[in-house]
């Protein structure tokens, strides 16, 4: 549970509060949520990751398909 809060709470300070989604349709929005979550899930670095990316951290682990 506090795995999610903290990613929802990233999510709406990194992706949400900062534009102005007045004028954004739902298309718009899905595509921009959609990105981001994927750059979260696979490019974003994590120093526990050795500062890698979850991706280079399992590429350099022999688990990347």
């Amino acid at each position: 549970n506090a795995a999610c809060e903290g990613f929802f709470g990233r999510l709406k300070n990194e992706l949400f509060y900062p534009r102005d989604w007045k004028n954004a349709t739902i298309e718009q929005f899905i595509e921009a949520l959609d990105s981001y979550i994927r750059w979260y899930n696979e490019k974003r670095i994590k120093i526990s990751l050795g500062s890698l990316s979850p991706i280079e951290y399992r590429v350099s682990l022999g688990l990347a398909a």
